[in-house]
């Protein structure tokens, strides 16, 4: 019998759990057996390892989070990590492992491949944000819960006559703050893609008092960059093991500088980790079961180094190399939503 080590990495999306319910029970059907490394990769840095049956993933499909717990450890920073790695699964028997993250989770599992470690990632964050694939798990279930938020902040700001300003997850790409201002008709949309100048901003709201509308809807992307700064908002400048530092405060720094001009009282809602917890959406429950299985399947057929990845209707192995070159920003045809109605 194969046996298959899985790992939850980096921030946590829903959909986690409906993926290792897949792994396991896909698994079992042909002949694998799933052990589960806790804490993302000090798992099987310090070998943190259990067994995952029928049992353990039994009822789990609709729980966000992550059963296996999370974390964003870098073994690559970690004295000899790559061997400590190697030692336990080798001890383990393991065959295989899946990492399900982000690209720094599957990152560490294409960098382990010259150590001999066949590894599977499959793409798992609310940013959606990951190269060669249509979708990530965990954004659409992100965009609903963005949609609402921005639903129950249009009575508020209308009531009160207030600019919002609502200030989401993106650190590199605006696939959130695009779409979830389209789906829940945010009146300034400011992505990373494209940086921003306060005073279109300001003409936007503006234009607006002129429609007799005395209220607006801006959202913002983390990482949503002021023109003519030196770059994105830095909410903390000490950096994580992937060497990246925490963004946050792009929502305020806007607030305040439209504050200086308007009438209107100007406030901030950072959603943060609202975005990314609950139970997953339909589409990523689906997405997630089918991202399992082919995990699974890819295998099955010596194919390693490999991301599962969406193209249309079809699930398809891409190479790590290739999803990973870099992040994937909002395409180019979608940007003219930005100003659809601005």
């Amino acid at each position: 019998m194969l046996k298959c080590g899985v790992l939850t990495g980096g921030g946590d999306s829903p959909g986690i759990n409906a993926i290792l319910r897949a792994i396991v029970r896909f698994g079992a059907k042909h002949g694998v057996k799933t052990l589960g490394f806790l804490e993302g990769w000090q798992g099987p840095l310090e070998n943190l390892v259990r067994p995952l049956d029928f049992s353990d993933v039994s009822g789990i499909l609709h729980i966000g989070g992550t059963i296996l717990g999370s974390s964003r450890t870098n073994p690559f920073n970690v004295e000899n990590g790559p061997e400590r790695i190697l030692e336990n699964l080798e001890k383990g028997g393991i065959d295989f492992l899946i990492a399900i993250g982000g690209d720094d989770t599957m990152g560490v599992a294409h960098r382990l491949a010259p150590y001999g470690v066949k590894a599977i990632g499959i793409p798992q964050t609310i940013d959606n944000d990951i190269a060669m694939t249509d979708y990530t798990v965990g954004f659409f279930s992100a965009l609903e819960a963005i949609t609402g938020a921005l639903d129950r902040l249009h009575t508020t700001a209308a009531s009160h006559h207030r600019v919002l300003i609502v200030e989401v997850m993106g650190r590199d790409a605006g696939w959130l703050s695009l779409m979830g201002g389209v789906a829940g008709g945010a009146d300034v949309i400011l992505i990373p893609e494209e940086p921003f100048k306060i005073d279109e901003v300001y003409e936007k709201i503006k234009r607006r008092e002129g429609m007799k509308k005395r209220f607006s809807i801006v959202i913002v992307a983390e990482g949503a960059v002021p023109e003519g700064t030196e770059g994105q908002v830095v909410a903390e400048a000490r950096v994580d093991q992937f060497g990246h530092v925490r963004l946050g405060g792009v929502g305020q720094y806007i607030a305040n500088l439209l504050s200086e001009r308007m009438k209107m009282p100007v406030r901030v809602t950072n959603l943060a980790y609202l975005q990314r917890g609950g139970s997953p959406s339909p589409f990523d429950r689906i997405l997630a079961t089918r991202f399992g299985a082919a995990a699974i399947e890819f295998a099955l057929a010596g194919k390693f180094d490999v991301m599962t990845a969406v193209h249309g209707m079809r699930i398809e192995p891409v190479l790590l190399s290739e999803a990973l070159a870099k992040p994937r920003p909002v395409e180019g045809f979608l940007l003219y939503l930005v100003d659809l109605f601005g």
